[in-house]
């Protein structure tokens, strides 16, 4: 008779933990998208990498890794971008000259926007 109400109540109980886990997991990942704008960094791109990684279960998120030459410093910058569908990747080559808008997380800078100059 008791195992009849508490396996029910155990498996309610770790469906809503789950569910919770799941919601905030993707608040979290729609969130990488959101950069403030709080600094510039500008030069050349001296080297473009990029891969895609596993966020959380079947969520990707793919970051593109840029190293930028100004003036006499080297900046390595990175764009986190949840992937979804439509989504598109910024084309940016090795010599572009681009202007990254962002902020300081740690010890890179983690990019919102990216606008090629000429």
């Amino acid at each position: 008779m008791v195992t009849a109400i508490v396996i029910p109540i155990i498996c309610l109980y770790f469906y809503w933990v789950a569910k919770k886990e799941m919601r905030t997991s993707m608040q979290e990942w729609v969130d990488l998208k959101i950069v403030p704008e709080e600094a510039i960094i500008y030069g050349e791109i001296k080297e473009v990498t990029g891969s895609k990684q596993r966020f959380s279960y079947y969520r990707f998120v793919y970051i593109l890794e840029l190293s930028i030459q100004m003036e006499q410093r080297r900046w390595v910058v990175r764009k986190v971008i949840p992937i979804e569908k439509g989504v598109t990747i910024p084309d940016v080559k090795k010599g572009d000259y681009v202007h990254v808008f962002g902020n300081w997380k740690g010890d890179y800078f983690q990019v919102s926007r990216i606008v090629k100059r000429a």
